[in-house]
C-alpha cells in the first residue's frame, strides 16, 4: 500500500510545494494538494503537512486566520483520529492557534527576521518523526521566520519538559524562543510544530549548500513508521 501524504495550502503558503517536493523524493509517491477551503481530507492520509509561509499575509496573528480555515475542522478530527500532522513554520504557528499545540508563536527576540541553517538537539526520540535519530544528537536545518519565538507560561513548559514533548531545541539560541525549544510534540506524540525547515534539508550532506540531509531523515523516520504500522 502507497504511503499517502497530504500538504495543504493556504492564501500566502509559500512552502508548499518544496514540501510536496521533499515528500514525493523521499517517498517515490506524490504528495497530494489540499485547498485550504475545501472541506473534507482524502481518505485514508498516513501523514498531514501544514507547510511555512505567510497564510493570509500574517494579518491578525500568525496562522490565527488559517486556523479558521474550512480544511483546519477535518485537519484536527485526522489529529484526533491519530493521523500524524507536521506543521512546519507558518504550519506550527496554525497549530498552535488551533489549538493542537499548545503555547504561542511571538515575534523574534530583536524584531529581527532569522535566515540561517541552525544547529538542534534532539530531545525526542519517541515519536513518528523523531524515531529515527539518536538522543541528544545534534543536526542542523535551515529556519527562515520572523515569529518564531515560542512561548508558553512556566506551568506549560514544565509540563513540556516533563513528559518529554519538547522535540528539538536550539542549540545556539536563535529568536528568543522559551527554553530555546524549536519544535513540540502533542500528547500522543503524533502532532509535531517546529520552526525550522526540514523540506530544506533533504540533499546529501556534501552538499552542503543546499542544507545537507538532516531534514530528510526526519521525512524517513515517518516513512519507517508507516512502514511498521
Amino acid at each position: 500500500m502507497a504511503f499517502r501524504a497530504a500538504v495543504i495550502t493556504f492564501p500566502g503558503s509559500n512552502c508548499d510545494r518544496d514540501m510536496a517536493s521533499a515528500l514525493e523524493a523521499v517517498s517515490g509517491t506524490a504528495a497530494i494538494r489540499v485547498w485550504h477551503a475545501d472541506a473534507d481530507l482524502p481518505e485514508r492520509l498516513d501523514l498531514i503537512a501544514l507547510p511555512g509561509g505567510f497564510s493570509y499575509g500574517d494579518y491578525l496573528r500568525s496562522g490565527a486566520m488559517a486556523a479558521t480555515s474550512p480544511i483546519m475542522r477535518a485537519v484536527i478530527a485526522a489529529a484526533e483520529r491519530g493521523v500524524p500532522v507536521l506543521g512546519v513554520c507558518n504550519g506550527f504557528q496554525v497549530l498552535t492557534e488551533a489549538r493542537l499545540l499548545p503555547g504561542a508563536l511571538l515575534r523574534n527576540a530583536g524584531q529581527r527576521f532569522v535566515c540561517r541553517t541552525v544547529a538542534l538537539k534532539v530531545e525526542n526520540t519517541a515519536s513518528p518523526f523523531t524515531a529515527g535519530y539518536a538522543p541528544g544528537e545534534a543536526i542542523r536545518i535551515p529556519v527562515a521566520h520572523h515569529d518564531g519565538n515560542y512561548y508558553a507560561d512556566a506551568e506549560t513548559l514544565d509540563m513540556l519538559e516533563g513528559e518529554g514533548r519538547v522535540a528539538f531545541r536550539y542549540l545556539e539560541g536563535c529568536n528568543g524562543s522559551a527554553r530555546d525549544i524549536a519544535g513540540v510534540l502533542s500528547a500522543n506524540g503524533r502532532v509535531l510544530g517546529m520552526m525550522p525547515h526540514p523540506e530544506r534539508a533533504i540533499e546529501p550532506a556534501a552538499h552542503a549548500s543546499l542544507g545537507g540531509a538532516d531534514g530528510r531523515r526526519l521525512f524517513e523516520n515517518i516513512l519507517a513508521s508507516f512502514a511498521a504500522a
